[in-house]
């Protein structure tokens, strides 16, 4: 081989590697060896079901997240509108004891409820941002306003704390095990797969794609926009109550203070795995990686004294920061080069 044909064939080699996806691959291993060089206990077994429970809540949200990111929309309410679902559910299930006692059926109920408050929070956002022509992130802030005072007033400004038999039926969901793997992990792996499928392998994770890119020429392909993005919200809302079905088992409560700070870890999911916070592209599975990257922080600065665990928040808004950062960069490279 001529000097020239290797030289050639150098270039064709990284061209098939994509750094930037392959990103937050590289940079979970790097923190998962930094966890273990920390603290060999890190990799235990206890830990890593532990590390893949946590990320499955924030995962699940993050998935309908990258749905309305991609689609061009922002969505601030999702960590009030967990707090509110909860709530409600504990509300209803204990009212429902009455009548159909501490067994499956009331727990059933919950999480039929939980799912037509999801739907119905999702569709309120998209409607407001559709048809009512207001900025995502002004109805957003206002809805996440809305549900956070709502469930202080259900709760008296206290807690609402499930009833005792029916915390020891609905337990497993969150406690139990399918083949090794806790349940939530398992809710969370069909969504990634079902999220996944409808973005990359339906006609409306292509409308996602197009409305985020430049949603005036969306409009003139015929694409059905408004109906498109309020889909989006209501995707994001069903994710939400997925999540605080599996979450409300876990402690058996909520309060003002359930799903604080939610938004923003599931924001900083979506970006870190490569989504563009301005639209036009996504991808479910960097949104997983970026899910298990931001936990896997968190359960770092739970091993080491380096950090406080209480400036969780403060990396999650760095990373956040960065991640946006950086693409602005690559956005303008790409104007750059055209």
């Amino acid at each position: 081989m001529t000097e020239t044909t290797m030289n050639s064939a150098k270039p064709s080699l990284l061209r098939g590697f994509d750094l930037k996806a392959a990103g937050p691959a590289i940079a979970l291993l790097i923190l998962c060896l930094i966890g273990f060089l920390l603290n060999p206990a890190f990799l235990s077994e206890g830990n890593i079901t532990n590390l893949l429970t946590r990320s499955a809540f924030i995962g699940i949200i993050a998935v309908g997240a990258t749905f309305v990111i991609t689609a061009g929309g922002i969505d601030l309410s999702v960590g009030s509108m967990a707090a509110v679902i909860a709530g409600v559910m504990i509300i209803v299930m204990n009212s429902a004891v009455d009548t159909f006692g501490t067994g499956v059926t009331t727990v059933l109920i919950g999480c039929g409820c939980s799912i037509i408050l999801g739907l119905g929070a999702g569709l309120v956002n998209g409607f407001l941002t559709t048809k009512g022509k207001i900025e995502a992130f002004i109805v957003t802030l206002g809805t996440m306003g809305i549900y956070r005072s709502l469930v202080t007033y259900f709760a008296d400004g206290g807690t609402l704390s499930l009833n005792y038999d029916i915390r020891g039926v609905y337990r497993p969901v969150y406690y139990d095990s399918f083949f090794g793997l806790p349940i939530p992990v398992w809710v969370f792996i069909v969504v990634s797969i079902a999220g996944w499928f409808l973005l990359n392998r339906t006609a409306f994770g292509r409308y996602c794609t197009a409305i985020g890119s430049n949603e005036s020429v969306a409009k003139y392909s015929a694409i059905k926009v408004d109906r498109v993005k309020t889909l989006t919200y209501v995707i994001q809302g069903l994710c939400v109550s997925l999540a605080t079905i599996i979450y409300v088992p876990r402690l058996g409560s909520a309060s003002s203070s359930t799903g604080v700070l939610w938004e923003l870890e599931a924001i900083a999911a979506v970006i870190i795995g490569g989504t563009v916070l301005k639209g036009g592209y996504g991808r479910i599975g960097g949104t997983i990686l970026g899910a298990l990257i931001l936990t896997t922080i968190g359960n770092i600065l739970n091993f080491t004294d380096m950090i406080s665990n209480y400036l969780n928040g403060t990396m999650q808004g760095l990373i956040i920061i960065v991640a946006v950062w950086l693409q602005r960069g690559d956005w303008g490279r790409n104007k750059s080069a055209d």
